[in-house]
C-alpha cells in the first residue's frame, strides 16, 4: 500500500490526460491560453503504464481529467485499456471527469469500456450564461452529451463552481433539475489556481453561505457517504438525490485525503495547492522497467504534505498556486 507520512493510504490517481480543452472556463484558464508542445505529453501507452505501476502499489481507483479528456486523440485505447483492468478486478473503478461536449460521440463506447459513473461540469441551466462563463462552449451540446450518458446507463453527478453574483440565484433550481433527473450534485468553491482573466476574490462565495441559504428551502441530511474524493454530502429529502459541498478555502478536507494527481506530461503533484512534484516522465522513458517509476511515486508520496495552502488573497489579488488547473488535471 501507498502510505504517506500521516498514515493516510493513497488508493485514487487522477490523471490528466491533456491541458487542452474546447471551452474557456473564466474561472479555470485565460481565454488565450499557450498549450504545452504535444512532444511533452505522456503518449498513451505511458499512461497506461503508469496506472499499471499504480495499480501494483495498491491505488484502486482511477480518474480521468483534463482539460478536456475527451479531446485527446484516440482517447478510447486508454478508456479500454484501463477499463479492462476494471473488469479483471485490479482496479474498482475508473471514472471520467468532463465538460460534456464530446459525449454525444462517446457515452456509448465510455459505458461499454467498463466506466460506471461520470462527472460532468456543468455551472449553470441558462444557456447565455453558460456561453459567457465557458467562452466557447454550446449549452445544447453539452446538454445531448448528457442525454447521450444517461442513455448509455451511465450514472452521472453534475459539479457546479459557486459563484458569487453570477450563478448563486441558480442553487434552487440545479437541485430541482438534479432530482428530477436522477443525478447528484456537487457545488465546489472557487479555487485560487493560475491567472486568470477575472478576479477571483469576487467570485469567492463560501460554501458555508450557500448551506445556510439552502436549508430555508432543503430539507439536508448530513450522510457519512465518501466517493473517493474531498466532498462531503448530505440527502436532499425532498429529491432523494446527494448534494455535495467542495470547501477547499471555507472548509479544509484534507484530514481525508486519499489522492494524488498526474499531470499530462507525467509531473506527480502530491497536492493540488502545493507546488512540491515528483517527475516521472524520466523515470518511465529511462528504462523499460517499471523500478525507477516505482521508486520515483514512493519518494513523491513520502513527502506528501499534511494539508494545501490555498487562501483567498485579498491584498494581492493573485493566485495562491501558479500553476491553472487545467494543467494539474482537476
Amino acid at each position: 500500500m501507498l502510505r504517506d507520512p500521516f498514515g493516510r493510504e493513497i488508493t485514487y490517481v487522477r490523471i490528466s490526460v491533456t491541458d487542452r480543452c474546447d471551452f474557456r472556463c473564466v474561472y479555470c484558464m485565460a481565454e488565450h491560453m499557450t498549450f504545452l508542445p504535444k512532444r511533452e505529453l505522456l503518449t498513451l501507452e505511458e499512461l497506461v503504464r503508469l496506472a499499471d505501476v499504480f495499480i501494483e502499489l495498491g491505488v484502486r481507483k482511477i480518474r480521468l481529467t483534463g482539460g478536456e479528456p475527451l479531446v485527446r486523440r484516440n482517447i478510447m485505447y486508454l478508456i479500454e485499456e484501463l477499463g479492462a483492468r476494471v473488469k479483471a478486478g485490479r482496479l474498482d473503478e475508473l471514472t471520467i471527469t468532463t465538460n460534456g461536449s464530446q459525449l454525444p460521440r462517446y457515452a456509448a463506447a465510455i459505458a461499454q469500456a467498463g466506466v460506471r459513473r461520470i462527472n460532468i461540469s456543468l455551472d449553470t441551466l441558462d444557456p447565455a450564461k453558460f456561453e459567457a462563463i465557458t467562452r466557447w462552449g454550446k449549452f445544447d451540446r453539452v446538454m445531448a452529451g448528457i442525454e447521450a450518458a444517461k442513455a448509455a446507463g451511465l450514472s452521472i453527478k453534475i459539479n457546479m463552481v459557486a459563484l458569487k453574483g453570477f450563478n448563486e440565484d441558480e442553487f434552487d433550481r440545479m437541485i430541482a433539475w438534479c432530482g428530477a433527473e436522477g443525478f447528484d450534485l456537487t457545488l465546489i468553491e472557487t479555487m485560487p489556481m493560475g491567472e486568470v482573466d477575472v478576479d477571483r476574490t469576487d467570485q469567492y462565495l463560501p460554501l458555508s453561505l450557500v448551506r445556510a441559504r439552502l436549508e430555508k428551502r432543503w430539507t439536508l441530511t448530513d450522510i457519512p457517504d465518501r466517493t473517493g474524493g474531498p466532498a462531503r454530502y448530505v440527502r436532499i429529502e425532498e429529491t432523494g438525490r446527494r448534494l455535495g459541498f467542495i470547501t477547499p478555502l471555507s472548509h479544509n478536507f484534507c484530514e481525508s485525503c486519499n489522492r494524488v494527481r498526474v499531470t499530462c506530461t507525467g509531473t506527480m503533484y502530491m497536492c493540488l495547492g502545493q507546488e512540491d512534484k515528483a517527475e516521472l516522465r524520466e523515470a518511465l522513458r529511462a528504462s523499460e522497467s517499471n523500478e525507477l517509476v516505482r521508486q520515483a511515486i514512493l519518494e513523491g508520496i513520502a513527502r506528501k504534505p499534511k494539508g494545501h495552502d490555498f487562501v483567498i488573497d485579498r491584498r494581492h489579488r493573485r493566485p495562491a498556486v501558479a500553476r491553472h488547473m487545467s494543467v494539474t488535471g482537476g
